[in-house]
């Protein structure tokens, strides 16, 4: 399979070149109609041994193998951006088709059909796969398809058994079972041909020969399937013998208002009840929470009765997970396993009463109705003295609440009971000590898996961009995977490209469905139908706020309700499943199902919608405002209009920059918000007490984008005023970018504006275009801006702005080779940052008598002088400045010969470049590092 590669042509097969350019093939064959990276290709064919001119190879190699398909129809290789494709029928590659195969067959019932195509899949292989190449990717993939066609043997035998061809299989078991001894699939089968070939003495005799294998080589027993099909041959089970035929009925569904409504209250040949709907076929993942579980049974205490609650929200996967964990275990729990859908949420109306489940798991236990007692404590005394000392697991799906439960719960330290709930159930937690496991979305990858064993691997390898979309709208929930898959699956002529447009245009409306459990807006609504009027509002409202969640502050202006009010229905969403909190206190929902949450908030009142995002907004924007000022007290203050809201006030700088980073997402979305609804003054005021933060922290493509809606808003507004401090801040943002000729188009529309309607702010502006001459080389025309932004500052009575000043020209001056005349005005700059309070004046002061002193041979003072300026940035949360000081930093010491010093300054520096993806800077460190290491 893929090994030795030729590609074909009907009957027609075209020699593709020598071994290497053969593995060329099969590296882009592996994923048909899909982009396969340049590096991946290396990696694939080369593994660790990628020759010098590798890339070069392989666009030779590509060429080649161009010519060599070029007479085949329908089969092309693409170049394509970043690497390279196969476009071709996956039918028509026999690895693809092998999958393709295998996925009929087990989405078809008919056994004779199922079993042709197996053997159609297996007869495509033509020997080991990826023949003569030997990188790590290619041995991994050899394992992996060596296990896939294993699993298609077992699969083609089992269908043959189902067919009652165990004497044709015997011979090839026996000696399949010699190679594989400890194979308990394969053993199983092998025992089951020997009993249904009249061999029962054979069949219970290798079944004992596997198991003292196990034990001595693994110390484990066999699995429960082994186990009970040895316990079938030992009872004489009639279907042992008698192949497909013979297949149990389904058991008939129990009448309404009995408990097991799902199985019915079958029980086992032990006369254990064994009431466990059958385990979900296209269960993927959850391996943390299925070790969770298991963990929990394993680590009881004696005395005590495990009590698992699985939460999360509805469709998201609860009872598929107790299911499958219960089916995997059930066979530590010999003396039976219950299980009833308590309906907690259910469209059929009210949750059912914990004496109905009581009294149906005390009919499926076998109680004489005439000892029942009436009275529903009684009842429940019944069943806790009947399961006393009985290892019974009890799986109680779907409750609505504490109470519905404890009527249920077992005597004794001998049962486990699995409880499943859109409710977090803490009275459970609380009293009884149950282990609460809250279960979470699928992984992306996770989500394709299980798509494609719905839909057939080929099918969704086929249409990948198309799978893409799904997984993403769905973003793991698994109930409406399912919706989309049980879909895709009904139409199998439609391509999925369909069902993601459907998605894309409806939304949630596209996953609605007659069916109210196959649909998940019904689904939804259940949950909803539960919460009180006020968690309803809250729920709809949080919906609608900005950003992608929301701290409790925010949610109470949003609301309008105390903290007090507002805390107590996110923790009743919460415990619903609608909303979860993480480490920091944030609450958010899933898209799904916020997505429903605002469907609900728009059958409320608009004004009073609108009146809800304006509470929000305001919110978000006079708390900025607060930590702006915190950040820098010296900064120009733009004055906000009044607003019903009160606003958080940091205390201090650490605590402003930690509200920054923790909200700028929400403050992000408020100025689209804002934006969205005219409300312009609020929109460019957001651009405004976001820019100090977004200096500091050195995020230069946020503050683009919200200065730019900050500026169509002030145009909008027609105000002046706001319209020259917009391109003033846009100016020093294009500048950061070193986007020159941008920076010098904003700050002289600035100048022009502050000419005609505010002479004072022309120092703020000047003082701009110095350092945007400066980040173009310019140092003499940056000086004569720095200048005539000193003068006009000390016409403006502001010390802390004059210091300012006095510091850019001394800088500038530097720059420019004027020593003394630098040194005399950062002196004095210095002086009044300290006299006035202003610890960032004060920083940037000291980085440049530091500069000033290492240019002018006096090293140690410059040390001395960066260090003071590091610890003042350190302390300020100044990221951006600290990476600059520290490459400074260096230069003094490796003047003095400290090179190790300086080694720790410039990596130091380099990561924060890279992390604030300052590549510039990044790599003129790293060459300095270099150069250190070279002349070291």
């Amino acid at each position: 399979m893929l090994g030795p590669v030729e590609a074909w042509d009907g009957d027609r097969r075209v020699d593709v070149g020598h071994a290497r350019q053969q593995c060329v093939l099969a590296a882009l064959l592996v994923d048909v109609n899909r982009v396969v990276s340049v590096d991946q290709l290396l990696d694939r064919v080369w593994g660790q041994d990628v020759p010098s001119r590798g890339k070069g190879n392989l666009h030779s190699y590509m060429s080649r193998l161009r010519t060599a398909l070029a007479g085949l129809r329908d089969v092309v290789i693409v170049h394509r951006s970043g690497g390279w494709v196969v476009e071709v029928d996956p039918d028509r590659v026999d690895l693809h088709r092998f999958r393709g195969l295998l996925a009929l067959a087990r989405s078809n019932p008919d056994p004779g059909d199922g079993l042709a195509a197996v053997e159609g899949a297996l007869a495509l292989w033509r020997g080991e796969a990826f023949t003569g190449l030997s990188t790590p990717w290619a041995e991994a993939a050899r394992e992996t398809l060596a296990a896939e066609r294993w699993t298609a043997e077992l699969e083609r035998t089992d269908l043959a058994l189902a067919l009652d061809r165990h004497d044709a299989l015997l011979p090839e078991l026996a000696a399949r079972t010699r190679q594989h001894p400890l194979d308990e699939r394969l053993a199983a089968q092998y025992v089951l041909a020997l009993a249904r070939s009249g061999r029962q003495a054979a069949a219970l005799s290798h079944y004992q020969q596997v198991r003292a294998r196990l034990a001595d080589e693994l110390g484990a027993d066999p699995g429960l399937p082994l186990r009970d099909l040895h316990q079938r041959l030992l009872a004489a089970d009639p279907a042992v013998p008698a192949g497909r035929s013979a297949k149990p009925a389904k058991p008939a569904k129990p009448a309404a208002g009995t408990a097991g409504t799902t199985a019915g209250t079958t029980t086992g040949t032990s006369g254990a009840p064994r009431q466990l709907p059958a385990p979900p076929r296209s269960f993927i993942g959850r391996a943390d929470e299925l070790d969770a579980l298991t963990a929990a049974l394993d680590d009881v205490p004696a005395g005590a009765v495990v009590i698992s609650a699985i939460g999360g929200s509805g469709g998201i996967g609860k009872t598929w997970l107790a299911l499958h964990w219960a089916h995997r275990h059930a066979d530590r729990f010999p003396d039976g396993q219950l299980f009833v859908d308590l309906r907690g949420f259910s469209p059929d109306g009210e949750p059912m009463p914990a004496s109905v489940a009581v009294r149906g798991f005390l009919d499926a236990l076998g109680v004489d109705p005439g000892r029942v007692p009436t009275d529903p404590d009684a009842q429940s005394a019944l069943l806790r003295g009947t399961v006393v000392d009985k290892r019974i697991l009890m799986v109680l799906d779907n409750a609505a609440d504490t109470n519905q439960v404890v009527p249920l719960l077992p005597g004794g330290d001998s049962c486990t009971v699995l409880v499943t709930s859109r409710s977090r159930l803490p009275g459970l937690m609380t009293a009884h000590g149950a282990r609460h496991l809250n279960l979470d979305v699928l992984t992306d990858e996770e989500a394709r898996v299980l798509l494609a064993r719905r839909l057939g691997a080929a099918r969704v390898a086929a249409e990948a961009s198309a799978v893409d979309e799904l997984v993403g709208f769905c973003k793991g929930f698994p109930l409406a995977l399912g919706v989309i898959a049980a879909r895709a699956h009904t139409h199998a002529d439609l391509p999925l490209a369909t069902f993601a447009a459907e998605l894309r245009d409806l939304g949630l409306d596209a996953l609605a469905d007659s069916d109210p459990a196959a649909s998940l807006p019904a689904v939804l609504s259940w949950s909803h139908r539960a919460l009180t009027a006020e968690q309803q509002v809250v729920l709809g409202l949080l919906a609608t706020a900005p950003g992608p969640d929301i701290g409790l502050p925010a949610a109470a202006a949003l609301t309008g309700l105390s903290a007090v009010r507002v805390g107590r229905a996110l923790r009743g969403l919460e415990q619903a499943s609608l909303l979860t909190r993480d480490a920091r206190g944030r609450y958010s929902a899933h898209d799904l199902i916020r997505a429903y949450a605002a469907d609900t908030a728009r059958e409320r009142p608009e004004d009073e919608r609108i009146a809800a995002l304006r509470r929000v907004v305001d919110f978000y924007l006079r708390t900025a405002h607060a930590a702006d000022l915190c950040l820098d007290p010296h900064r120009e203050v733009v004055p906000l209009d009044s607003a019903d809201v009160t606003p958080h006030s940091p205390a201090g700088t650490a605590e402003a920059l930690a509200w920054f980073d923790l909200e700028q997402p929400c403050l992000l979305a408020a100025q689209q918000t804002a934006a969205a609804h005219g409300w312009d003054r609020a929109a460019w005021h957001l651009a405004w007490v976001l820019t100090t933060f977004h200096n500091r922290r050195g995020h230069l493509a946020e503050q683009l984008v919200v200065c730019r809606a900050g500026l169509a808003a002030a145009e909008r507004l027609g105000d002046p005023s706001a319209r020259l401090r917009v391109h003033r801040l846009l100016g020093r943002t294009h500048a950061a970018l070193r986007q020159h000729d941008e920076a010098v188009g904003h700050l002289d529309r600035a100048l022009a504006l502050a000419e005609r309607h505010e002479p004072g702010t022309r120092a703020h502006i000047h003082q701009v275009l110095a350092w945007t001459w400066a980040r173009q080389g310019d140092d003499a025309r940056a000086l004569e801006h720095a200048t005539r932004s000193l003068e006009f500052y000390r016409t403006l009575g502001n010390p802390a702005w004059e210091a300012n000043a006095l510091n850019m020209v001394g800088w500038y001056a530097a720059q420019n080779g004027e020593h003394d005349r630098a040194r005399e005005h950062c002196r004095a700059a210095l002086e009044l940052h300290r006299r006035h309070g202003n610890p960032e004046g004060e920083a940037d002061t000291l980085d440049s008598l530091a500069y000033i002193d290492h240019r002018t041979g006096r090293h140690e003072q410059a040390v001395g002088h960066y260090r003071q300026a590091l610890a003042l940035f350190r302390d300020i949360g100044n990221t951006v400045q600290v990476g600059d000081t520290l490459e400074h930093l260096g230069h003094p010491h490796a003047a003095l010969g400290q090179h190790e010093e300086a080694r720790a300054a410039w990596e130091e520096a380099l990561d924060l470049f890279r992390a604030q993806e300052r590549a510039d800077e990044a790599d003129r460190v790293r060459r300095e590092l270099d150069a250190l290491g070279a002349g070291g």
